[in-house]
């Protein structure tokens, strides 16, 4: 039996260990095989050399994500330490300053952390308007809220425009309480919430004060000419073809615009077609406009969100092919 010492003076070590050693007894089931103890900054390692030496391995990804970015959540954890996902863990570890896109609040880095998602940055830096479609939990609306932080900080932009559908997901929107606005919040919440982790609180309610960052309903953009705005039109699944068009008319000079969407989840009502999947089809092929299909290997949510699409995924699938056989 072998015994190895590593020391984490580098980095936090509550952030390597967890609250009460929550990231520490991952580490442990990782490696059942090896007996993982903490003392102070330290790590002392028994077992196989073998074992040992995998599991420096990952230890040692885990302190480069630490020394970068200071935070690591639980999730992402438990991906470095997954031994099958290579490419995951390149896309958490090895990161380029030049990645970063915002710095947030208390220091936070916010960049593209998986592939499809440094495509969107890149489709950004070189088209006007961009479709970034694909499920919930890939990180669509918060990499287009980054983008759209980055050059307003900038000075590409003069000022963000995010906006939403108001369609109810299930729920009656006339009957919950308050006036239009408190009625319309809940449905732009996400967006508040990555706005969030971008801008101190101060700083962004100066931003909303002086609507340097505007954030509306869609039906509010009716008429409107954005000149010199960063744009982002998020939950587009759930427009009609007029009102996307609308929206798509509303592009003024000097103006980029992300449109983000998940056609697996539909809320209009059942004699309502979305715009999306026209618009996405008949805007292929323009000099200027980019498509970007993110998929549940983008998911960076909990790690049960991926299972969750995928499961979903295959549902859908089943079905389809039954209605097929059926109707031949």
């Amino acid at each position: 039996m072998t015994e190895t010492i590593i020391n984490l003076d580098s980095v936090n070590p509550i952030e390597f260990f967890g609250v009460n050693n929550g990231k520490l007894d991952v580490l442990k089931k990782r490696f059942p095989l090896l007996k993982i103890l903490s003392r102070g900054t330290q790590l002392k390692i028994s077992g196989s050399p073998e074992q040992i030496d995998i599991a420096k391995e990952k230890i040692d990804l885990i302190v480069q994500y630490l020394e970068r970015n200071g935070h690591l959540s639980e999730n992402y954890f438990e991906q470095i330490l997954g031994g099958d996902d290579a490419e995951t863990v390149d896309h958490f570890v090895e990161k380029n300053p030049n990645d970063i896109l915002v710095f947030g609040p208390n220091g936070k880095t916010v960049r593209a952390r998986t592939a499809n998602q440094k495509k969107m940055v890149q489709a950004a830096d070189k088209n006007d308007i961009v479709f970034a479609i694909g499920p919930a939990g890939t990180g669509k609306t918060y990499t287009a809220v980054a983008l759209a932080v980055r050059a307003l900080k900038n000075k590409v932009v003069k000022k963000i425009i995010l906006t939403r559908p108001a369609v109810e997901a299930g729920e009656s929107l006339g009957f919950l309480p308050g006036d239009l606005k408190e009625k319309i919040d809940p449905y732009l919440r996400p967006l508040y919430d990555a706005l969030d982790d971008m801008i101190p609180a101060d700083k962004l309610g100066y931003y909303m004060s002086t609507r340097t960052i505007e954030i509306a309903p869609l039906a509010y953009m009716r008429g409107r000419t954005l000149d010199n705005a960063f744009i982002i039109l998020d939950e587009s699944q759930n427009t009609n073809d007029l009102q996307l068009k609308m929206f798509l008319t509303r592009i003024g000079a000097n103006a980029k615009a992300i449109i983000t969407g998940d056609p697996t989840q539909i809320d209009l009502p059942r004699n309502q077609r979305s715009g999306l999947e026209k618009a996405t089809r008949i805007l292929q092929n323009i000099n200027g406009i980019a498509h970007v299909i993110l998929d549940e290997e983008d998911v960076v949510r909990h790690k049960l969100v991926k299972a969750i699409i995928k499961a979903y995924d295959k549902d859908h699938k089943e079905e389809e092919d039954h209605y097929q056989k059926n109707h031949k």
